[in-house]
């Protein structure tokens, strides 16, 4: 009987716990709908602010860039306005005067030219390094060629090509938007072209600007319209943005067949690694080469004339250690200038004949 007695109290007792287990103990899972709701509402919050915290930076980072394109452009501005001022009425009689001349032949023409006021004076000092007589008679140049300078910078080479092919001829010159956005580099550096053009309508008024926005915008010219492109010291730039061979593919294009492409480039050690020497400024000539046939062009000659054997090319800063960048400043300024301006390949090539 005792024993009858315990296992009913057991079973009681048993059934009692069950029952306060299953009110005060919840079924497995059944709060998790909310701890999953929390979590991800957690997660999205988390997302949120990096978000916002991202287009904070971004938006500190488009106004600092803002601001020093500002300032650049500011600095250009008063650049121009000064060099404005050299134009004098006796400035403007002499290139009206160099402009109106008949010349026997390029190389003539390109030494008037050289010897003309409408140069800024600093410009006249790299002749002597730079050879653009010897480097455009090289390639061939003659005044009745449509001819494109692809990376013309501050119009170094643009001074000696305008005034060249403004009465035969045409110079189409590729660069970036003056009205571009304000936080982009691109839109100071065709606000300085713009004003390095707009200061002599006698000289440069005849030059046509294509605007361009590589990597995916290289409309250069019109297709097989051009007679001659040069690229001038600009082929590491390219190679450093990702669009060498989109660049020189997009001159092939704009060449007529048998157009000549011209090329002048900082020159790296034969053994550099392209990658790596263009941060610095040079490319391997034997490289560049493979690089520049492998778009369709076939090398016809080379040339020494821009060739430097006392630059070492290992300089910290680069080629623009050497004049007349002079990155290193006052630091050994005389041995950098006795060293002069870079190694230079001076390279001819052709777009064959269909």
């Amino acid at each position: 009987m005792r024993i009858a007695s315990a296992i009913f109290m057991s079973a009681i007792l048993c059934a009692a716990a069950a029952c306060t287990g299953s009110k005060d103990k919840p079924a497995e899972g059944e709060n998790q709908p909310k701890v999953v709701a929390k979590e991800g509402n957690e997660a999205q919050a988390e997302a949120d602010k990096q978000k916002s915290e991202a287009a904070a930076k971004e938006a500190k980072e488009a106004e600092e860039r803002t601001k020093r394109v500002a300032e650049q452009m500011e600095k250009d501005k008063k650049a121009a306005e000064e060099e404005a001022a050299r134009w004098t009425d006796d400035v403007r009689k002499q290139v009206a005067a160099m402009m109106a001349a008949e010349y026997k032949d390029a190389k003539e023409a390109l030494t008037a030219i050289a010897a003309s006021p409408h140069r800024v004076p600093s410009n006249t000092e790299r002749d002597q390094h730079r050879h653009p007589i010897e480097t455009l008679t090289f390639f061939g140049i003659r005044p009745d060629m449509t001819v494109l300078e692809v990376g013309a910078g501050g119009g170094w080479y643009t001074e000696f090509l305008a005034p060249l092919v403004a009465k035969a001829g045409k110079l189409i010159v590729p660069g970036y938007d003056p009205n571009g956005p304000a936080d982009s580099g691109r839109t100071a550096y065709g606000t300085r072209y713009k004003l390095f053009l707009d200061k002599s309508p006698e000289v440069y008024g005849k030059v046509e600007v294509t605007y361009i926005d590589p990597p995916d915008k290289l409309d250069l010219a019109p297709e097989g319209s051009v007679d001659l492109a040069v690229a001038i010291r600009e082929m590491h730039n390219w190679h450093r943005g990702d669009r060498l061979e989109k660049t020189v593919a997009a001159i092939h294009k704009a060449l007529k067949p048998g157009g000549v492409f011209g090329v002048v480039q900082h020159r790296a050690k034969p053994d550099a690694d392209p990658k790596e020497s263009a941060e610095k400024g040079y490319l391997p000539e034997k490289w560049l080469i493979e690089t520049i046939e492998a778009q369709g062009f076939k090398l016809v000659e080379s040339s020494d004339i821009n060739a430097n054997p006392k630059d070492t090319k290992d300089y910290e800063k680069g080629v623009w250690t050497l004049p007349p960048n002079f990155a290193e400043g006052d630091t050994d300024k005389d041995k950098y200038s006795g060293i002069g301006e870079s190694d230079r390949m001076t390279l001819k090539f052709v777009k064959p004949e269909a």
